[in-house]
């Protein structure tokens, strides 16, 4: 079945699951749409650049934080502000941490992520006047397209309005980055993660061009971070740990970084997986850790590496 096909069949279950599914699985998409938007700028960084970042919370903590203090102390609800001024937000904070992170590659680069990550939690936990400590700050619920939506319960919000409001953002987060990855500036990553030298030699500036992919991720997790703050109404420092930057690393990995669509298959999985698992087993880190060991030694390619390793022998076979 051609991709165009199946897209086609994915939007419409998407439009149509409101009305047919239970309000709770509806519910469990808003984190799978906010994840979405995050894993297509890590992936950006990650797939295509070749960067691993265990501190990418760091910026979803950001987007979070960005929208409640709006929200809650500057009595600014309307989404449609919220959203760019995380990501200003983050691009503010990005370009320093990028400009020192990107000099480095491989573990190194990592290892720094994590560090600023790991710097911004503590800054959460302990300046509680400022953040709130571990008790978080409130997200008071943002207008949607100029409306307060006052007649709608809190469920009956998130599974009309606030659905659809979301999946309209990762429906252009995903056309956006579809550009991106096609465009020149996305076939310079590509080189420069195959062979950084040789893309020197042509004359990108590789420091230059991962720094970019780098303020682009970073963008994307705080427009991400502050989708994923509306659904519980409250952001707390665990969205900034380092084991929040883990749990994204590991959707990209199951759904596989070496496709486009695999980081959005490995954020449904990922939560879909784990509700399913914490229901019926107390001991769900191990269950996930397994999986994670499964993927590395039988199916580096994830998820979607597994399909197209079903459909290869179709393909010869018709040839």
């Amino acid at each position: 079945m051609r991709t165009p096909v199946v897209l086609s069949l994915v939007g419409i279950a998407f439009l149509g699951l409101p009305v047919v599914a239970p309000a709770y699985y509806v519910t469990l998409m808003l984190p799978f749409m906010a994840y979405g938007v995050v894993l297509l700028g890590l992936n950006l960084l990650f797939g295509y650049t070749g960067l691993v970042s265990f501190g990418h919370a760091l910026f979803i903590g950001i987007g979070a934080y960005t929208g409640a203090v709006l929200t809650t102390h500057l009595g600014v609800r309307h989404m449609e502000l919220i959203l760019p001024a995380a990501a200003l937000a983050a691009a503010v904070v990005a370009a320093p941490v990028g400009a020192l992170c990107v000099r480095y590659v491989k573990i190194y680069f990592g290892m720094l992520t994590l560090a600023f990550g790991m710097v911004f939690y503590t800054f959460l936990l302990k300046f509680y006047k400022l953040t709130g400590g571990d008790e978080g700050m409130r997200m008071l619920r943002p207008y949607l397209l100029g409306s307060e939506w006052t007649g709608y319960s809190k469920t009956a919000y998130l599974i009309g309005p606030y659905y659809y409001f979301s999946l309209a953002v990762l429906v252009l987060a995903t056309l956006l980055m579809w550009r991106i990855i096609g465009s020149p500036f996305g076939l310079c990553l590509k080189t420069i993660r195959d062979n950084p030298l040789k893309a020197e030699s042509l004359g990108v500036s590789v420091p230059r061009y991962r720094w970019y992919a780098f303020m682009i991720s970073a963008v994307y997790a705080a427009v991400g971070g502050a989708l994923l703050a509306t659904p519980t109404g409250n952001v707390d420092p665990t969205l900034a740990y380092w084991t929040h930057s883990g749990n994204i690393v590991f959707m990209v990995l199951l759904g596989g970084f070496g496709s486009f669509f695999g980081p959005l298959l490995g954020a449904f999985a990922f939560i879909f997986l784990q509700d399913t698992v914490m229901s019926v087993f107390p001991y769900w880190r191990l269950i996930f850790g397994a999986v994670l060991a499964f993927i590395v030694i039988f199916a580096p390619g994830g998820l979607m590496g597994l399909f197209a390793r079903r459909r290869r022998p179709v393909e010869v076979s018709r040839a």
